[in-house]
Order: structure tokens, then sequence, then C-alpha cells
């Protein structure tokens, strides 16, 4: 294999065959990534390229991007012969987008110092960014639910480790406490929302002390606990406790009672390991964390992504570190048979990985963690024809994800077909762990903990609003300790008429709801074990509700959905029959109220909490009820043996049940960089 050393005394003109220069010949490693994937290039235009493929070498050290690390179709490996870009056996080898930050002095002027709370006025520190090499500070978007990926502010990092940006309150929550002059309107649900151009009321003495501003923020949940976005301040009325937001606008309108913060406020910057930039002057103020020297700090720069595989075949990732970037870390187009394997991703502004379209490309023994939104996102395989992607997301750790944007941006996220997310761990998030929408798509062995802790109506594992979108299986996960306000979260979640899901043998222990059916058909909920829910299953018929919102539902996108992919032809008709059952009602009526039928419910176990609601709409009749155990008895685990089943004595289950073994559950290999 032809082996390619880069380092950073290197220098683009020399081979890149040599690990150290070699001052006498003139000769040594290369300088950058681009100097190591254009000598690649001249090779092959000499067809000097070894048969078993390349490797490019990083020595241990960082390096700086000032724009995307680009491969295309020219740069692909071949099978058996890969072309291998990984860090160096000697260390670590950091790939950034940012700048270093190295020259910080106190507050001297006197306008700012006393906008700073006085215990930390002689503690916050500030840095010149033009002097840092920082030509452009960024700025905050309208993020959030329903809106596109936007790269990223300008963000710090300190020893490894996101700084917040100054906020108010430094925790917890305002709530939004009135509405402005104006009649509440009807929200469909019951309820009611002010409008959004006219803003909303609070109560709270602090703003009234801050200094004008055209650069505050606030994020909130406006209207629902699942759909939070920013919003620009544009008028902050202390006199009146008003605030009114510049468009776009939140989603629905405002609700009273509803969470929300301000954002980027310098009088806000009270807590360690807190920032705010001043854009106009181009300056970054810093509460440093407790302890920290601030030899490592680091400010986010790169807007495009780290590294873009477009069209290639057959190129590894391997051992890298990839941080500090405002926008996504990897993002591979198109192309087949392309890894990313024992790398850390951190500090990322958007998503770790980015995948669209393209076919059996892996993402294993990976560490992401503080990722601005999704960890991994997959957009792949073809409804209409079933064609599946074959992607797959393996043996990875991901915490700390959806930090900016922190509604539907999960660990991973897989639109389309065929994909697996298999032996991951999943932890310590405000929303979702696992989102998926199309066919097919198997999530299996992941270890799910500690998510959903900020939003509400949501779910660990979670899809909806498709009666087409079958055959997907979600089987031998262990879902626990799930958080949720408001209505709380669910382990896994078949939401708005979702139809034809697999959910077997999984663990789910304190849930709100461990299964939650809302409305959907022929779905298979078998040999699950699930602990201390209220309730374990919950099945609804929201598809027979009369309301507008139910309505609109069932006779526009679920209608339109289920004939976008001819149900009544292959594929769908071969390998989802049941789907006739679903279309007759369309065929009968053109507003039909259709049932959850179907549902077959076998083989679980429910210890303490609660067993099962059924109702709005709903009937036991309308469910396939096989054998379940229902008891208090706790002994269903022997953690001795890492195994879940239910105690000898009880019912027999059949071929329903089968243990559950917890040591096959979460990695299985060592996950990060290694050595």
């Amino acid at each position: 294999m032809l082996t390619l050393h880069v380092a950073r005394n290197g220098n683009d003109q020399w081979s890149g065959t040599l690990a150290s220069p070699n001052t006498a010949a003139n000769d040594g490693p290369l300088a950058t990534l681009t100097g190591a994937r254009d000598r690649l290039r001249a090779i092959r235009a000499t067809d000097e390229l070894p048969a078993c493929g390349a490797e490019i070498l990083l020595a241990p050290g960082d390096y700086v991007l000032d724009a995307p690390f680009d491969l295309e179709r020219q740069d692909s490996g071949q099978p058996n012969a890969s072309i291998v870009i990984r860090g160096s056996t000697e260390g670590r080898s950091r790939i950034l987008g940012g700048q270093a930050i190295t020259a910080w002095h106190p507050v001297t002027d006197p306008a700012i110092r006393q906008r700073f709370a006085p215990e930390v006025r002689d503690r916050v520190l500030a840095a010149d960014l033009a002097q840092a090499g920082i030509a452009d500070p960024g700025s905050l978007s309208a993020r959030g639910f329903l809106r596109p990926t936007r790269p990223a502010h300008l963000e710090l990092f300190v020893d490894g480790e996101p700084m917040a940006l100054s906020r108010y309150p430094a925790e917890g929550w305002l709530t939004i406490s009135g509405l402005p002059d104006q009649a509440p309107r009807a929200d469909a649900h019951g309820g009611t929302l002010g409008l959004q151009h006219k803003g909303f009321l609070y109560d709270d003495p602090a703003p009234a002390t801050w200094a004008p501003s055209d650069d505050i923020w606030a994020y909130g949940y406006w209207d629902w606990d699942w759909s939070g976005t920013y919003e620009r301040v544009e008028i902050l009325d202390p006199e009146k406790d008003l605030v009114v937001t510049a468009p776009p606008y939140c989603w629905r309108g405002f609700r009273v009672g509803q969470r929300f913060a301000f954002l980027n406020v310098l009088e806000a910057l009270t807590q360690p390991g807190s920032y705010y930039i001043d854009r106009e002057a181009g300056r970054i103020y810093l509460l440093p964390p407790e302890g920290a020297t601030l030899t490592d700090v680091w400010a986010s720069t790169l807007e495009g992504p780290m590294v873009r595989l477009d069209s290639v075949e057959h190129v590894v990732l391997r051992n890298l570190t990839l941080e500090v970037t405002r926008g996504d870390a990897v993002v591979i187009k198109d192309g087949a048979d392309c890894a990313i394997e024992s790398c850390t991703i951190r500090n990322i502004g958007n998503r770790a990985v980015v995948i669209n379209r393209g076919t059996r490309h892996t993402v294993t023994t990976c560490d992401m963690s503080q990722i601005g939104d999704g960890t991994v996102e997959i957009r792949a395989g073809d409804r209409e024809t079933l064609i599946p992607c074959e992607h797959k997301v393996s043996h990875c750790h991901m915490h700390q994800f959806s930090r900016w944007v922190r509604c539907y941006t999960p660990a991973v996220q897989i639109w389309g077909v065929g994909a697996e997310v298999a032996h991951n761990e999943m932890h310590d998030a405000p929303h979702s762990a696992v989102i998926y929408w199309g066919n097919e798509n198997r999530i299996h062995h992941n270890h799910i903990h500690h998510v959903t802790m900020e939003t509400g109506d949501c779910g660990a594992i979670y899809t909806g609003r498709d009666y087409t979108a079958r055959g997907n299986v979600v089987a031998h996960n262990w879902i626990h300790d799930t958080g949720g306000v408001g209505m709380g979260s669910m382990g896994v979640y078949l939401d708005d008429c979702v139809s034809g899901q697999t959910i077997e043998h999984n663990i789910l222990e304190r849930c709100t709801r461990a299964v939650f059916i809302g409305g959907g058909r022929d779905n298979l909920v078998r040999g699950n074990i699930l602990v201390d829910c209220h309730p374990a299953l919950h099945v609804d018929g929201r598809g027979m509700d009369d309301s507008d919102v139910w309505r609109n539902m069932v006779i526009h996108t679920l209608k339109d959905r289920l004939l976008a992919m001819h149900p009544e032809e292959p594929p769908y008709s071969e390998r989802y029959p049941d789907l006739a059952e679903t279309l007759a009602y369309y065929q009968r009526e053109p507003e039909p109220h259709i049932p959850p039928e179907g549902n077959v419910i076998e083989g679980n176990v429910c210890v303490g909490g609660e067993w099962r609601q059924v109702g709005w709409n709903a009937k036991l009749s309308h469910l396939d009820w096989g054998i379940n155990l229902v008891t208090k008895d706790p002994v269903y685990r022997d953690v001795a043996l890492g195994r879940a089943e239910p105690p000898a004595d009880g019912p027999d289950l059949l071929e329903a049940f089968e243990p559950i073994s917890l040591d096959e559950i979460g990695p299985q290999e060592p996950v990060g960089a290694t050595s």
C-alpha cells in the first residue's frame, strides 16, 4: 500500500513518502489534506497507484481547515483497495474548522464593566476577533422546528468543551405570562394562541436593566413542547413587559404558560463557561470555566462541511478527531462503500455525518458528542421501488446532541429505505434519539437513555403519519429513564396513524409511556419487557375522530401519502398486502373514519406501572390480543446473567417472547479514536 504522510512541519511541494523532513533531500511529509489529495491525483495520472490502495497518514497535531476538504469520484478507491485517511498510530490528529484565540485580557472599558454583575466584573475576559484572525463573527439565525439547516454562529470552545452563549435565566426558563391586547385564536386542539406578529408578555424585572441591543435572541417552546425555535427580539419593552420578535416568526403562535429564555445578553454573562459576542465591535467576552488555563481555546469559523465526499467509493476516514466548526463535519453524497471508523466527532455546529443517497456507507465505532443539530442523518433508498440503501450506523457512542436545534434533530434520523442502526449508545439530549421515516429500516440492540429530557409529546424512538411506511423493525433495544414535560415522553412512539411497524424484544423502563400506537394499523408489539411505565401500552383511534385537525390528517395528508406509493401495485401490493384493507376505506367513501385494526399485542411482560390504555375511539376489539403477562413481581431480570426474561411461573408466552441479553445491547466494539 502506498502511504502519503502529512505533518504540521510538512510541505505540499514534497513527495509525502517520508514521515519526517529530510533537509538534505529537500523532501518529507506533505502539510495538508488537500496537498495529499492532489499528490494522489498526480500519482493516478501516471498509473502508479498500487493495486492494494493507498493511505494518507496524519501525524499528531492540529490541522486547520479554512475551506471544506473535498473528495470527488476521481479520488475513489476500489473493492479491497480503499483509500484510507487516518490518524497516526503515534497519537491524535485533529482536524478543526476554527481559529485558536490566545490573546485574552481583562475588560477595562468602564461602560462595559458596569453592565456586568458585580460578582463577575473582574473575572470576565475579552478578545479581539480581528486580532485572532477572525474576519466573520457569524450571526445567530432563526433556526429550529420546520426551518432549514443553517450554519451555527461563532461558538467558543475551551479545553474541548463548548461554552454556553449568555442566557437569561442562566438555568431554567421564563414563561409567557400573557398576550398583548389581542383576541387569541383557536389552535384546533381546544386551546388558544396569540398572533405571532403581536408578540407576548413576560413577568420578570431583569430586562429593564439591559442596554438596548438589536442582537438579543430568544429560544422558546412557543406553542408546543416539541417545536422550539430561535427568534430575534425586535422589540423588548420592559415597561410593558412586552417582547415582539422579528420574522419569520414562530410556527403557530404564542401560548400562555410556555417556556422561553433570552440569549446573547451581555448583562446575563453570569455563569462560568459562558460567553457573549459583540459583533458590531468585533469582540468576544468570556467568563472562563473554573480552573481553565485558556491554553486551548478555539472559535468556530468554517461554515461549509469539514469533509465532503461527492460520488466517492471505497474511501475510509479512520482514527481522526473532527471538531470546532459552524457547519457539518462530514457530508457524503451518492457513491458507495465509504466508511467513517473509530473517529471522534465533537463540538460541531450542525450535524456530525450527513449521508445523501448512495449505498452501503457505514459509520461505526465513533464517539460523537456536543453536536449542534442531529448526529447522523440519512436520506437514501428509494421509497417507490423499495430498493434499500444498506447504510449502517453501528457501535457508536452519541451523546450531548441537539445542542442548538433542540427538536427533531436526533442521534440518528432516517429518511428512506433499508438503513440499519445497531449496537449504539445514545443519551443526554432534549428530544428524540432515533427518528425514522420510510420503509424496512432496522433499529436494534441500541442502548438509549436520558433523552427527551426537555421536550414533551415525543419519543425516544419516533415515527409517524404514513400508512405506507411499513416493514420497519425496532428490536432488542434497551430504553430507559426518559424525560418529558407536559404529557411526557414515549419509549417507542408510533404517532398519527403510522402502520405496519414491528416492535419486539425490547426492554423499556421508566418511560412515561412505553409503546404508543396513535391510531395506526397492523403494528406488531411482541415479546417486550415494559417496566414502571404509565401505561406500558397506549392505543387510540384518532383516525376516527371528527374534529377538523384529525379529519384533515386522514382525508388529505394520509391519503396523499398512501396514493403516492401506488399501494394497489407492486412492490407495495406484494410486500404489504394488509395495505389493501386500508386502501379499501378510501375507495368506499371519500372521507373515511379508519379504525386502529390489525394491531397484534402478544408475549409482552408488564412489570409494575400500568398495563394499558385503550380509548379515544379505539376499542379492545380493534386489537388482536395474544397472551401477555402483567405482574408486580420485579424478578424479571437476572443481572448476573445479563438477561431479561419473564418469571418461570408466569403464563406460557409461547414463541412470542425470547430472553433478552443485556450484554448484547449497545456498542460491542471499541468506540472512538484508537492508537
